[in-house]
């Protein structure tokens, strides 16, 4: 073969559409029944506008970038989404002289953020309860699912080929390319001037696996899991919701699907092994926080949603991490490329982090 993707979520697609419009014979494997069964269908379906990310870091680049680029493609591809925006609200004064410097911060990324009075924050939504609030204009929401399909969709005109209940369990480096084994019902073995590793939370097990990979090139592998919760009444917020974040997230938000419905989360959970049941009883600690800035949240409106699991690089406590996009000038495996630590904001700058990977095929 000439390029496998491993993995079939968001960036994968992204990447395979990509290597198939230039003309590569491309090949996509992955474990699952379909496309982004795992962590690109278990989040918040939010387009981010790049406001919390280290200056010049690759999360910062490629969301901004991936942003601009994911609107256009979703307009020019019919595909669901809308740009409505988000408030970053301060419910004390503490908070509230907290906003400039998430303003500034947000400015050092080419992200215009403007700070709202109370007033004109309740002139936008009546319902909530601040001090002040930061108006991101460029946040918006997308319809996931139709996202990834007009990517395969795209990758398959351009001739690439899918095959799924396709795990890849080895490979290892050759004069002539990467050899992997690929399980499943129909074992078979694969020779690729190019593999790329887009394999979300198994990456890392998925690198050492290959023969010939560094070790030390490989980060370990840690799960952040974040558990939302559902509003089971109509949603009083036609934007999405954040507080001030707080050390390790984002805080307790709201946010909305294009059919109105609100969601409440993520919440930080770090987790040994992957596990997406939802424990009704982490939702009794999600009430305090909502009723910071929605006191009229009434008692018994959540419901247990879903769980997503965020592909950690480093542990609990540790500063956050970066996306980590890493070629042959890295890790000296000619036609390897490996993806780690792909977690939000990916699917916002998932059309970026393709462009980053073509980037360094040359």
């Amino acid at each position: 073969m000439d390029a496998v993707v491993v993995g079939a979520g968001v960036v994968g697609l992204a990447i395979a559409r990509a290597l198939a419009l230039t003309g590569r014979e491309v090949l996509v494997l992955d474990a699952a029944e379909g496309i982004g069964t795992e962590t690109s269908s278990r989040n918040s379906e939010v387009i981010h506008a790049g406001i919390y990310y280290p200056q010049g870091s690759l999360m910062a680049r490629s969301c901004v970038t991936g942003k601009q680029l994911l609107y256009a493609y979703c307009a020019e591809r019919g595909v669901p989404h809308r740009n409505c925006g988000k408030l970053i609200v301060a419910t004390d004064e503490e908070e509230a002289g907290r906003l400039e410097g998430i303003r500034r911060r947000a400015a050092l990324n080419g992200v215009e953020l403007r700070l709202l009075t109370r007033a004109e924050a309740l002139a936008m939504e009546p319902e909530l309860h601040c001090t002040a609030a930061l108006h991101s204009p460029s946040t918006g929401i997308v319809d996931s699912h139709a996202f990834m399909l007009a990517l395969q969709g795209d990758a398959e005109n351009a001739g690439a080929i899918f095959a799924f209940h396709a795990p890849v369990e080895r490979g290892r480096v050759t004069n002539s390319g990467i050899e992997i084994e690929v399980g499943g019902a129909e074992p078979m073995a694969l020779r690729a001037r190019l593999v790329v590793n887009s394999a979300g939370l198994h990456a890392p097990r998925l690198a050492r696996a290959i023969r010939g990979m560094p070790e030390a090139q490989v980060p370990p592998t840690h799960y952040a899991k974040g558990n939302y919760f559902t509003l089971t009444g109509r949603s009083p917020f036609s934007r999405l919701i954040y507080p001030v974040p707080v050390p390790g997230g984002l805080g307790t938000h709201l946010t909305i699907d294009l059919a109105g419905q609100a969601r409440f989360g993520p919440d930080v959970e770090w987790i040994d092994r992957i596990d997406y049941a939802v424990d009704p009883r982490r939702g009794d600690s999600f009430y305090a926080a909502i009723r910071r800035y929605w006191p009229e949240l009434p008692d018994g409106a959540l419901a247990p949603g879903y769980s997503g699991i965020r592909p950690k690089t480093v542990p609990k406590g540790a500063p956050a991490q970066d996306f980590v996009v890493q070629g042959p000038a890295t890790h000296g495996v000619p036609g390897l490329v490996n993806l780690f630590g792909i977690e939000s904001p990916g699917l916002t700058a998932s059309l970026a982090l393709a462009e980053e990977v073509m980037g360094l095929l040359g």
